[in-house]
């Protein structure tokens, strides 16, 4: 097993963690409201599918994999919907400048919904099973084993940029007011259904 595959893992995780989308926001969102310590969980969330989908095309499971591309359309439409109701009770939801118990409470809550909305991108796994591919992973035993190293890097890779956004995000949280964090809540909940409606919009006719 080559350890260089950890540290592939790792900038692949990174960098497929970092762009700001549907997950990115939510992380943010979580950040501003209940504390670093939600946000972080809720990527993690995040972190965690990748790192299943990962697994899968390591592992070469095509039974499972077939299935997800093949009901695609029912899991984007599960996500969309998903989106489309994390996106309105976010805009409804009050301010709460403090991290409150209830929020520390809902941990589980943010991290299996997080793991819900990431496991409805069946794009995912068609990006992993290219990455595995094109390294010629996943063939051996040997390769496998490699190709696990390098889930596990992507997990962690994944994770340190969720720790950097969230922890960047709860520093500049003592700058909002009940006033901001009430238009972060309806601007954010306004994109969250904006993408919630462009996954529906990308089924198949």
């Amino acid at each position: 097993m080559d350890a260089s595959y950890f540290a592939r893992g790792l900038a692949i995780g990174f960098a497929i963690a970092a762009p700001v989308g549907a997950i990115g926001l939510l992380c943010i969102r979580r950040t501003l409201a209940g504390g670093r310590l939600v946000g972080f969980v809720t990527g993690l969330g995040a972190a965690t599918a990748d790192a299943f989908y990962g697994a899968v095309a390591a592992l070469g499971l095509t039974a499972v994999s077939a299935a997800i591309i093949t009901h695609q359309d029912l899991v984007r439409l599960v996500g969309g919907l998903f989106l489309c109701y994390l996106g309105a009770r976010t805009a409804l939801a009050e301010p709460a400048l403090e991290t409150s118990s209830s929020a520390t409470r809902g941990l589980a809550s943010a991290y299996g919904s997080t793991v819900a909305l990431t496991l409805t991108n069946p794009t995912t796994i068609l990006s992993f099973a290219a990455v595995f591919a094109g390294l010629g992973l996943g063939t051996t035993a040997s390769d496998r084993g490699s190709a696990m190293i390098m889930v596990g890097g992507v997990f962690l890779g994944s994770a340190v940029w969720w720790l950097l956004l969230s922890g960047a995000v709860g520093f500049f949280r003592r700058a909002l007011t009940s006033e901001r964090l009430r238009w972060v809540n309806r601007v954010s909940g306004a994109i969250l259904v904006g993408f919630g409606l462009l996954a529906l919009l990308s089924l198949r006719a």
